[in-house]
């Protein structure tokens, strides 16, 4: 059926289970996984007296996002070798989140995403964006959603 599956994370305790059934389902599968971690790409802002954010704090904060993000994924790689499951990490730079789990999926020939959702209700939804609706709404390939 699917033979490998992108597992985004974002360090949330959500994403952590989400982690550990998409593996279980990659197991049964005989499928192997891809971890993923995007950094939201920063838009310079202007502050103040129209000053920009300055570069070596956008890079600072890059090196942090960077980090964290092989972090989450070092979670994945642990579970996954712990289920006898074949795995690859991958950290972008995207413009959002959704953007870089659908392109992530793409360049990575992933046939299925396998991502968490907070069931924010619609409201919030509509207040607050969800990245798993827009990964529902413009994924070319299934979406299985963890809650």
């Amino acid at each position: 059926m699917f033979k490998n599956i992108l597992i985004p994370t974002d360090g949330s305790v959500l994403s952590l289970k989400a982690i550990k059934a998409g593996i279980k389902l990659a197991q049964s599968l005989g499928a192997k996984v891809t971890g993923y971690y995007g950094i939201t790409a920063l838009q310079p802002s202007a502050f103040g007296d129209g000053d920009l954010i300055d570069k070596k704090m956008v890079d600072k904060l890059d090196q942090v996002a960077q980090a964290a993000g092989e972090k989450y994924l070092a979670r994945i790689a642990k579970a996954a070798a712990t289920a006898g499951v074949a795995y690859t990490g991958l950290v972008t730079k995207t413009p959002t989140a959704y953007e870089g789990i659908i392109d992530a999926a793409k360049k990575n020939k992933c046939d299925a995403v396998f991502i968490a959702s907070r069931g924010r209700s619609e409201i919030k939804n509509l207040l607050l964006g969800s990245v798993t609706q827009k990964v529902l709404s413009h994924s070319k390939v299934p979406v299985i959603v963890f809650r």
